[in-house]
């Protein structure tokens, strides 16, 4: 059972990470489950728009809300969210190598959003990674208790935890 953790000081960082991870493995035939996000700019007033693309080939699904100039609530769609959800949890199968959850946020730790699949996942014995944020750190330390593991937000210190969590 093994649960990697990604973090990273700048904005958006562990989303390009992560995507760029989920593709390479996914181009040597790695059945890779989850989702990764992308954010794009809105402009100097407004917030960034949060899309996420179920692995390995879609859909993509806005899981942002656009709450207007200045707004500084929270503009998770969790409907959307819960639907990126639905889809993974289907597309999980014996085949499946590793989940990636771009973010292991507010959601799952209020108990919602992927936390009960990632717990699916790791009782099935698939390998979990997922982007972490230090405002859910102590929430996602709480949850994964000592198999969590912080991995680096490169691509060969990914591919070796990889390598060494498919092998456990």
């Amino acid at each position: 059972m093994k649960i990697g953790y990604v973090m990273s000081e700048g904005r958006g960082d562990v989303d390009l990470v992560l995507e760029r991870f989920a593709r390479a493995l996914m181009a040597r035939g790695v059945d890779v489950a989850g989702v990764v996000q992308t954010n794009t700019e809105c402009g100097v007033d407004r917030a960034c728009d949060m899309d996420v693309r179920v692995l390995p080939d879609g859909p993509v699904l806005r899981i942002s809300q656009d709450l207007g100039p200045g707004s500084r609530g929270c503009r998770l769609d969790a409907a959307a969210l819960e639907q990126a959800v639905g889809l993974v949890t289907a597309r999980l199968c014996a085949d499946t190598r590793l989940l990636i959850v771009n973010k292991f946020g507010k959601q799952e730790s209020e108990g919602g959003g992927f936390r009960a699949l990632i717990g699916t996942a790791l009782a099935d014995g698939i390998p979990v990674l997922v982007g972490l944020n230090a405002l859910n750190r102590e929430a996602f330390a709480d949850y994964a208790g000592e198999i969590g593991q912080l991995v680096g937000a490169d691509l060969e210190t990914l591919e070796a935890w990889f390598s060494e969590s498919v092998a456990a």
